[in-house]
């Protein structure tokens, strides 16, 4: 059998290349390491045409049997989940992989005995406490379809997913914490509700102990359907078995329409690809500590705080508040405290941290760290050499990630220690990932230094399966621009060393005077200068051009600066480094940015912004601060007199 042991960039060559060229026998070995009730009768079948693919058909299992009941021999006493909450001065809470098992069957008796099946629909819309982590595994024991909706979405927001979905019951709690704010997320659910005749149960975990309104006979309280669980059944829930193409959870992502589109992931490629990426671009050992801090709400969440690395048997930390409360150093004083090995973050938090300065890092004993990760989008090269020198003192790889909702996991990163990397490249694919570039007509650019769109020519076992109770919707958002591809969506750099680096959403390359320019490419550009924090860069119509280039630019607080010079040094920067083509048109100073709860920029809120088009954003409730917008359209109106 091969060697898919990666201990070199050498190693990485011979690994992909037989990936490439034995596709189904790569997969298959990996498949291999997890257990499995049944083997597979057929390890690919696909066609992207309809699309229809199927990984490790006919075979049967539990994701959960690989996140827990295997450790228990070995790891059972090893710590599975570090809890660190909100509020740095309430206790910590930690779960073994036993406790964790045994919390997680006690909670599917509750789902059980409160009428949740194999195939039901089941929305998680929670705080990031363990229990969220124990309701998600709790869902996927039995069987149910979990669709986990961020502790931040407003309640029409929720009810549309709910909708969409026919969710049968609701886990959620009294409320949650967020930095100072406290969520009343029952109430949220409550007016959410008056909209969904389907759902039947509310399970609500008291967390804040506010008041809240209980409807009898459909709202329980979680402590107290625990307590029923224990007295009539201490035994272990038996895992239902699952096919390997069976649904594991529903996750919505936002649409350019404003409609929500409902990402369905299957159970067997989702374990597989979840638990492959995680061990290998982190290079994961055992008994190393990981601290991804993105919610559970989202994808990344979902892969790698609770799947990818509780498949792989490692400690994931998970953090209930934000990097910036009560100070700007909680990030550091979390690595601190439990000795985390592995960070990874979002370059938003990144650039926000940065504008602090480096008081918050002062007597921080960051030591632990031995490998980097950044998430969510294309990471600046500013803050790529910040976080090397300020957090990794230039001894822990960095592993600058790209992947989406869509695709389960990472699909082109460097592998911690083992890839040479580039600032703001994501460097090479991974091992059984087929990317490629067309163009415009979709003709695969051949060789290395060549720009064009972003494709996947062959399907990894992590790939969408579907959009919930919409089929159509997938094949024409994903498949159906290029022939017999996948298309991200994104543009992307491949260099004279065959590195990828991608350049932003195709509807964020801006055609200026018939060239083409990634918006990704201006933005580090601008953010070259020291007072600025982040920008976002648009095209919006241009009488001559075509398109202009109209920037919004975020400055530190802790800067005094005179706007008119910093314009100037901005376009001067950007002439230098990309050339005068590329000089944004308007450059509109900003106190932030619109950005969902993960930290992406809603760029089609700000295009819209800068046309005048104002009367129609779409769906704003998934910003993490609302009150932003208005702001930016107050300072565009002044910049258009």
């Amino acid at each position: 059998m091969m060697n898919l042991e990666i201990k070199c960039f050498d190693d990485y060559k011979r690994v992909y290349e037989y990936s490439v060229a034995y596709p189904e026998r790569f997969w298959e070995s990996i498949a291999e390491t997890f257990y499995w009730r049944k083997k597979w009768d057929q390890v690919l079948e696909w066609d992207f045409k309809k699309p229809d693919v199927k990984w490790f058909n006919g075979g049967k299992l539990n994701i959960t049997e690989n996140c827990l009941d295997r450790h228990l021999d070995k790891l059972g006493d090893t710590t599975a989940l570090i809890w660190e909450p909100n509020n740095p001065h309430e206790a910590y809470r930690t779960l073994t992989y036993k406790e964790l098992h045994t919390e997680v069957c006690q909670f599917a008796h509750v789902l059980s005995s409160n009428g949740v099946r194999k195939g039901d629909r089941v929305c998680i819309y929670m705080p990031m406490v363990p229990e969220l982590a124990i309701a998600i595994l709790a869902c996927a024991r039995l069987g149910a379809i979990h669709s986990v909706v961020f502790g931040g979405f407003s309640a029409q927001s929720v009810a549309d997913r709910i909708q969409d979905a026919q969710c049968s019951l609701v886990i959620t709690a009294d409320g949650g914490f967020r930095g100072g704010k406290e969520v009343p997320l029952k109430s949220i659910v409550d007016e959410a509700l008056d909209q969904c005749p389907s759902v039947e149960k509310v399970i609500v975990l008291a967390r804040t102990k506010v008041p809240v309104s209980m409807r009898m006979g459909r709202d329980v309280w979680w402590e107290e359907e625990l307590k029923k669980a224990k007295l009539q059944r201490n035994t272990c829930y038996p895992a239902v078995e699952m096919d390997a193409e069976d649904p594991l959870f529903i996750l919505y992502t936002s649409g350019s329409t404003g409609k929500p589109k409902g990402v369905v992931h299957a159970c067997g490629g989702y374990m597989v690809y979840s638990g492959y990426t995680f061990r290998t671009v982190f290079k994961y050992q055992p008994r190393e500590v990981f601290f991804c801090t993105a919610d559970i709400g989202w994808i990344t969440g979902h892969s790698y705080v609770i799947y990818g690395p509780l498949s792989q048997g490692a400690t994931s930390v998970l953090f209930e508040g934000i990097p910036t409360w009560p100070d700007a150093g909680r990030f550091w004083d979390i690595i601190a405290k439990y000795r985390v090995n592995i960070f990874y973050t979002a370059p938003t938090a990144i650039r926000s941290l940065m504008s602090f300065g480096d008081g918050p890092l002062e007597g921080k004993d960051l030591g632990s760290l031995s490998k980097l990760g950044s998430v969510g989008e294309p990471i600046n090269e500013e803050a790529w050499y910040w976080l090397d020198e300020k957090i990794g003192n230039k001894n822990c790889p960095i592993v600058d990630t790209w992947w989406q909702t869509e695709t389960t996991g990472i699909l082109i990163s460097p592998i911690a220690g083992i890839t040479p990397t580039k600032p703001g490249y994501a460097t090479l694919p991974l091992p059984g990932v087929q990317p490629c570039l067309v163009d415009e007509q979709g003709k695969e650019l051949e060789g290395n230094d060549v720009s064009g769109n972003l494709c996947i020519k062959f399907p990894w076992p992590g790939i969408i399966r579907t959009t919930y109770g919409d089929h159509e919707r997938c094949r024409q958002t994903y498949f159906a621009t290029y022939d017999n591809k996948y298309f991200t969506g994104d543009g992307c750099l491949r260099d004279k060393d065959g590195y990828y680096r991608i350049t932003g959403r195709v509807d964020d390359v801006i055609n200026v005077s018939g060239h083409r320019i990634g918006t990704a490419e201006i933005e580090n550009a601008i953010n070259m200068n020291s007072d600025v924090i982040e920008s976002a860069v648009i095209g919006y119509p241009h009488d001559i051009k075509g398109q202009g280039i109209y920037a919004y630019v975020v400055l530190s607080k802790e800067t005094q600066y005179n706007e008119m010079e910093i314009r100037t040094h901005i376009l001067q920067v950007v002439t230098r480094m990309i050339g005068a083509i590329a000089k944004p048109d308007k450059i509109q100073f900003v106190a932030g940015l619109p950005k969902t709860r993960s930290g992406k920029i809603m760029r089609r809120i700000l295009r819209k912004i800068a046309e005048g088009n104002t009367e129609n954003l779409g769906d704003t409730s998934t910003l993490l601060e609302p009150t932003v917008i208005r702001e930016i359209i107050h300072g565009a109106q002044k910049l258009a007199i």
